[in-house]
């Protein structure tokens, strides 16, 4: 049995995770923090993690985050100076935030990924293949992303990080572009274009162009409900009980 912790039990991520966390025998949630949510949750929910800290009366072995960019130096502070591991799923954060990921992780287990389904994490394996051939055959390399109307950041988290496998494995010799509206020049050979669209209740597309002369290829992932998210991270939860300090990904979940 794996005891957890969901941090931003109410936001819509969280009530998605308390449901089907509730429904795996292998799984029990044993407090949830979220400053705004309201009563009517099978667990304790605490306004902090301090006063989780303090008052409850059963620990999680390992903690489960959908919050937000603003709320993971707090959730960050806590899991190094406690020891808790955590399954970080909150994207948009700076630079200073993926530094103190990193400094965590030297003190306990960590598992970041920008996206937490299982199709995602195997995209990316299928893209560095793909990227090797078609860019050294001279094909643009164009991420179309699509989300709802509620998401602050953007690109996204995974449109980011299928951008990063993709030049990973082309030695870095590519750059990103966000917005050509402010340019009057021809498409550079050596980038990787991102757009981003919001609207509606789209829970997340992404595709990701190969445009070659007279053809094109696109590989593309569509996600129809939140499950896919909250499935993987209670599986990564699952994965990081027993796992000892380090930053860890969903690559080692599917590996594991």
């Amino acid at each position: 049995m794996v005891k957890i912790l969901i941090h931003g039990c109410g936001g819509h991520m969280g009530q998605v995770v308390s449901r089907m966390a509730k429904e795996d025998e292998q799984l029990q949630t044993v407090a949830g923090v979220d400053p705004f949510a309201g009563a009517g949750q099978e667990y304790p929910v605490y306004p902090s993690l301090k006063e989780y800290w303090e008052k409850a009366t059963e620990k999680a072995d390992v903690i489960v985050d959908f919050s937000t960019a603003k709320a993971a130096d707090e959730l960050l502070s806590f899991c190094g100076e406690t020891k808790t591991p955590c399954v970080l799923c909150t994207t948009g954060l700076s630079e200073e935030q993926l530094a103190l990921v990193q400094e965590v992780s030297g003190k306990t287990a960590v598992l970041r990924s920008a996206n937490m389904s299982l199709g995602i994490n195997l995209l990316e394996n299928v893209l560095k293949k793909a990227a090797g051939v078609l860019a050294e055959a001279g094909f643009d390399i164009e991420i179309v992303e699509k989300h709802h109307n509620r998401k602050v950041d953007a690109p996204s988290g995974t449109a980011l990080a299928l951008a990063d496998c993709i030049n990973e494995e082309l030695d870095g010799a590519y750059h990103y572009v966000y917005d050509r509206s402010a340019r009057r020049e021809k498409r550079d050979e050596k980038e990787i274009g991102i757009s981003a669209v919001r609207g509606g209740t789209i829970v997340g597309d992404h595709d990701v162009i190969f445009a070659g002369e007279d053809e094109v290829v696109t590989f593309s992932h569509r996600a129809y409900s939140r499950n896919v998210f909250a499935k993987g991270a209670l599986q990564a939860a699952k994965f990081l009980k027993d796992q000892p300090a380090g930053l860890y990904d969903m690559g080692d979940v599917i590996g594991g």
